[in-house]
């Protein structure tokens, strides 16, 4: 039997589907949509006989007309499945893909957009499917090796480093109390606004709280603390064997020493306990290689995946005369242009 259904953000079926999938993340869950601020969080599902492929999109508003689009939230998401990648039901995509359509064209989406995860690989499933984009590189350590072989990969200034902030009296915490967190979320925005970071970067309180305090996933702050003062701080979250690193910042008065290398190591080694596989790291900032974001990342492991992303025109009309209405330059390679 076959059904295609959308699923909406206040549906308990969005977590039971989230679950049954073989590989997902925490960006998939009804959790993390909850906290979007644009938009409406969907889950479209196409279901055949017992196997399903699912993707979560948030649906907004094309300003100035009665059409919409959709995108993904912030991070690593794209469809999931409860079938191997590997091994997939070619019945199954084309239905996943041909509803997908009918859906767009009925509800007046005009394109969407997807990041897509790198160690899910889940791009197979929009194979011939819109358009599939490599981006850029992203950093993980490989948990499945041991932790003296993830540490042989470090880059040896690294090494130096995290010995010598242990020497000088940095110890790694968990956060405990709203004071604590309070000002890890003074230290983040004080880090966003020091690398002028865009304006989704940005997060009020609640956003924090909510993070941190939800049902679907696990999340940790860590901080790292020196004579008691809190000089750096990161958010992890792990869910189905990954723990990605997620939200970061350091105290300038501390920036020089980096204690977030020691947050790293120490992540990795919580990491290791709880038998993870990949500790995700991320990738430089808009898609760049060679950025100081990356080649900080780098110095802790060798292990890549490429970071992609879907594009797809579900009305070529529309889109063009959007395009042509914004007065878009067709050079750019932003999409969906209309929005440049």
């Amino acid at each position: 039997m076959k059904i295609f259904k959308v699923i909406k953000e206040n549906d308990e079926q969005w977590s039971e589907i989230i679950k049954k999938s073989t590989g997902f993340d925490f960006y998939h869950t009804i959790c993390y949509h909850e906290l979007e601020k644009d938009g409406e969080p969907i889950l479209l599902v196409a279901i055949n006989g017992n196997s399903f492929i699912a993707f979560p999109l948030i649906k907004r508003q094309i300003p100035n007309s009665h059409f919409y689009d959709c995108t993904s939230a912030y991070g690593y998401l794209g469809p999931i499945t409860n079938v191997s990648v590997e091994n997939r039901n070619s019945d199954l995509e084309k239905y996943f893909k041909n509803n997908v359509k009918k859906f767009f064209l009925e509800d007046n989406i005009v394109a969407c957009f997807s990041r897509l995860h790198p160690i899910i690989n889940n791009h197979k499933l929009l194979t011939d499917f819109g358009k599939i984009l490599d981006i850029n590189k992203t950093i993980s350590i490989d948990l499945s090796i041991s932790a003296e072989e993830q540490r042989r990969e470090y880059r040896k200034s690294n090494k130096y480093e995290i010995n010598k902030l242990r020497k000088n009296g940095y110890t790694v915490v968990e956060a405990k109390t709203e004071e604590e967190i309070n000002t890890f979320i003074s230290i983040y925005l004080e880090t966003m606004n020091k690398v002028n970071a865009a304006d989704n970067y940005f997060f009020d309180n609640e956003y924090f709280y909510k993070f941190l305090n939800n049902n679907c996933f696990n999340s940790k702050l860590l901080l790292a603390k020196k004579d008691n003062i809190i000089t750096a701080g990161a958010i992890f979250t792990i869910t189905n064997n990954i723990m990605q690193y997620h939200l970061a910042g350091t105290r300038q008065d501390y920036a020089r020493e980096t204690p977030m290398k020691l947050i790293l190591d120490e992540a990795r080694l919580l990491a290791n306990d709880l038998d993870l596989k990949h500790l995700h790291l991320g990738g430089g900032v808009g898609g760049s290689d060679e950025d100081s974001l990356f080649k900080f990342k780098s110095g802790f492991s060798k292990n890549t995946h490429m970071f992609k992303v879907w594009q797809y025109i579900a009305n070529k009309e529309v889109y063009d005369k959007l395009v042509d209405e914004k007065g878009a330059d067709k050079e750019n390679k932003y999409f969906p242009l209309y929005r440049s």
